[in-house]
């Protein structure tokens, strides 16, 4: 579970986030939206222990990121916009790698890499280097790094930006399979079709606030609106009205 309680974050004059609460539970697909400049990849950064909070707390299944910061990164998988492979490793080393940064037995990195590629079918590229590879192998190689040491909960920031359909529709599926799983899946994304048909939660953000936080139903009826994308516009004028 990821609990966010009252985070405040500034650049200089710049108050990226003001005092943002929300929770993601387990066994449940959270997206965290909001327009460019609303302060949604700076919350990702903080829970992902890479930003300390002004003020405020936040918590990966009770592991504070600031005061017990190594615990709370043990507990998550992170997928960034970006992937930040090593170019001259293969996609298996790459994986393999950061299996041993996170502190798995050497003995056991190399099953843990395969039943990754497997997962991931990724077995096509898994000995290619990194330099060269299509957006869509990066992204599976990075989302292969996110899972190699079995986390409870999973931060993905925007993960299927530049995917084709195929490799959309199976980073869906398996979103949906982390799920099932009884994961935490907390995810930012701009596709409103895509959050319609995968989240059980929405924390919309806007301005460094959290402007609504519901269901996809709830917010359509909390902002008098059908469609989705028309409430998430209603729910960040609802900010800038206040």
């Amino acid at each position: 579970m990821i609990e966010v309680e009252g985070i405040h974050k500034s650049f200089g004059a710049v108050h990226a986030v003001r005092g943002v609460s929300f929770a993601a539970e387990d066994g449940r697909i959270t997206g965290l939206l909001g327009p460019n400049g609303a302060g949604k990849s700076t919350t990702l950064r903080v829970l992902c222990t890479l930003l300390k909070p002004d003020r405020g707390a936040a918590r990966i299944d009770g592991a504070d990121v600031v005061a017990d910061s190594l615990a709370a990164r043990r507990k998550i998988g992170s997928l960034p916009h970006g992937s930040g492979l090593y170019p001259r490793l293969t996609a298996r080393e790459n994986i393999a790698y950061y299996a041993r940064l996170c502190g798995l037995e050497r003995r056991a990195i190399a099953g843990r890499v395969e039943e990754i590629i497997n997962t991931l079918d990724i077995g096509d590229f898994a000995d290619r280097r990194a330099k060269g590879f299509s957006h869509g192998e990066r992204t599976k190689t990075a989302l292969g790094r996110a899972l190699i040491h079995d986390p409870q909960n999973l931060i993905l920031d925007e993960p299927t930006t530049g995917l084709d359909v195929m490799a959309t529709r199976g980073l869906r599926e398996l979103i949906v399979k982390l799920k099932a799983q009884g994961r935490c899946v907390l995810f930012s994304s701009h596709v409103m079709q895509e959050v319609a048909a995968l989240c059980d939660d929405i924390c919309i953000i806007a301005h460094g606030k959290v402007a609504i936080h519901d269901s996809a139903d709830g917010i359509r009826q909390r902002t008098g609106r059908d469609d989705l994308e028309d409430a998430f516009v209603a729910a960040v004028a609802m900010v800038e009205e206040a």
